[in-house]
């Protein structure tokens, strides 16, 4: 198994041995044997070892195990305890997704602070059947099928093409101690369901059915290679871009027959869930919206605009007379200034003495109005809106800077000329729109 690991590491990842790696080591059988072959081929390794105290004396006893096999072995060692209870409780989380977070955001933690290229974990081929049977139960696109992956970021999993038999085998060849957890045993959990009752009987009904499961991954990953490259192309075809606003355009991408396979793979990565929604808002009228939990897709005329989730109408932000800078929800700086420069979209220049503080930075709303600069007048904002041909979501993030609740500047657009400093102004304040 040795040479199958080397083999398997020199053809996918052959710049390891240059690398500083951490290995995620629980104690049990997969992570020992991993430990054992990256010690017999001299990569440069430590060892990180959670605790998640979910098992009392058990959890602790793990731990020591870990820091006396890597005492031994003279590797540096991290360790970590948590209260995965009370996190999976403060965060409404399952135990299972309380301690996956956990652990891989002190791996990350870990690997950045102490200077170590990649994170190793023991994720073997019987992992891979088992998470394929689960997504596949849950219901699952093609990347779900797929399964783990090898290589994702700076997480590297080198054992996928090697089976749990396999793994047991080395252990005994080798003499491998390891710690057994109690709850592999228990049905409880979905995951050992599977590993205990179904994997079996696949096993049993076809003697070679990892080797086939392995070509059939290998398939999937081919097929989903296909579907990326047709996705990114037709992406280029019917979506325009500008800096975090995505725009598809509804009649080009309707000319696809599977339009909507396309708009899944280029929406799935924003949190969406609602697919049937999704599907309809094609054909939906203009100004329907749907949310994930960090993001807007709104239907605007012929289009779908998909963009940050924008922070409530209602929301107020104040900036009094001694504020310099706001960071949120714009950056926006203020200064005293002898000077009238040339005004731009993003700099304005005012009368300090016809403001009335504290200055407010909100949206819009009914009944708002303005005098233009530039302008004969006072002009709704809506008919400024409409003028200047602003799209829903264009409506929907435009900040004003308003004092006493009239407004002072359409940021970034044009400000009321009530409030501009002129040749006269003795207190000249600058705004500016970084």
């Amino acid at each position: 198994m040795l040479k199958k690991i080397q083999n398997h590491l020199n053809k996918n990842f052959s710049d390891l041995e240059d690398k500083r790696l951490l290995l995620a080591v629980s104690g049990g059988i997969d992570s020992m044997v991993l430990l054992n072959l990256c010690k017999k081929l001299s990569f440069e390794i430590a060892v990180a070892h959670c605790n998640f105290q979910l098992r009392g004396k058990e959890s602790d006893a793990d731990e020591n195990f870990v820091i006396e096999k890597a005492t031994e072995l003279q590797i540096p060692f991290f360790i970590q305890k948590f209260d995965t209870e009370e996190f999976a409780n403060e965060n409404k989380l399952s135990i299972q997704l309380a301690a996956r977070k956990l652990r891989y955001d002190w791996f990350n933690k870990v690997l950045e602070n102490e200077n170590y290229d990649f994170l190793l974990t023991a994720h073997h081929l019987d992992d891979q059947i088992e998470t394929f049977l689960i997504n596949l139960a849950r219901g699952t696109g093609l990347d779900g099928l797929i399964g783990i992956p090898a290589q994702n970021n700076t997480i590297i999993r080198p054992m996928l093409t090697i089976s749990r038999e396999e793994i047991e085998n080395y252990a005994k060849e080798n003499k491998i101690l390891w710690r057994e957890d109690a709850s592999n045993a228990s049905d409880k959990y979905v995951r050992n369901k599977i590993r205990h009752r179904v994997v079996p009987i696949l096993k049993e009904l076809n003697p070679s059915f990892l080797n086939s499961f392995q070509d059939t991954l290998e398939h999937l990953e081919e097929a989903n290679t296909l579907v990326e490259d047709a996705s990114k192309w037709v992406f280029e075809k019917v979506v325009t871009t500008k800096e975090d606003i995505i725009q598809i355009d509804c009649k080009l991408l309707l000319t696809y027959t599977n339009y909507k396979s396309y708009l899944y793979q280029w929406l799935k990565r924003y949190g969406f869930t609602a697919w049937n929604d999704i599907y309809e808002l094609i054909q939906a009228q203009s100004g329907k919206q749907i949310f994930s939990n960090t993001h807007l897709l709104l239907k605007d005329r012929n289009f779908l605009i998909l963009s940050p989730k924008i922070i409530s109408a209602e929301e107020v932000f104040f900036i009094d007379k001694n504020t310099k800078s706001l960071k949120f929800p714009l950056n926006v700086a203020l200064c005293q200034t002898d000077d009238i420069l040339e005004p731009t979209n993003n700099v304005i220049f005012v009368d300090q003495e016809k403001l009335v503080f504290p200055l407010q930075l909100r949206k819009r709303k009914e009944g708002d109005y303005f005098y233009p600069s530039g302008m004969e007048g006072k002009k709704k904002l809506s008919k400024y809106f409409k003028d200047e041909k602003y799209s829903l979501l264009d409506k929907e993030k435009q900040w004003l800077l308003t004092s006493n609740d009239k407004i002072v500047w359409i940021i970034g657009k044009r400000a009321d000329k009530q409030f501009l400093a002129n040749t006269k102004t003795k207190n000249i304040l600058k705004i500016e729109l970084k």
